[in-house]
């Protein structure tokens, strides 16, 4: 099974290049449940990173974007439940995507609480500020 970088992603999301769009688009619709396409946690990490500080994304745009792919049976998540726990995380706390997804990775592994110095991040359920 291929995996993807984050680069195909944004290719295939924000469309700013056109010949690499439609690289990208080849690729991820000639992919099926049968032959899907994997998706590591650190390029979700990267993707929304990119996606917010480089094209301006939304939080709520962020959010829809990441059910989407969850949605597109042509993509396979590396702990899909970590990905799942997290953008519920991310859509309830004000924190940031990779610190929610520290602490659903943390809560289902059962390793808990995550302790930070992020004030943010504490305040979600799981976490625990290192004062």
């Amino acid at each position: 099974m291929p995996a993807l970088d984050t680069n195909i992603l944004v290719r295939y999301l924000v469309a700013d290049d056109k010949k690499q769009f439609q690289s990208a688009k080849t690729l991820i619709e000639s992919a099926d449940e049968e032959a899907p396409l994997f998706l590591s946690l650190s390029v979700l990490i990267e993707l929304e990173w990119v996606l917010r500080s480089l094209y301006a994304f939304e939080k709520t745009t962020l959010i829809t974007t990441f059910n989407q792919l969850l949605d597109t049976r042509e993509l396979v998540f590396q702990d899909e439940d970590i990905v799942e726990i997290a953008i519920s995380l991310y859509t309830e706390n004000n924190t940031d995507f990779a610190d929610c997804l520290h602490l659903a990775t943390a809560h289902v592994y059962d390793y808990a609480p995550m302790i930070t110095f992020d004030r943010k991040a504490a305040r979600v359920t799981g976490a625990e500020l290192l004062a």
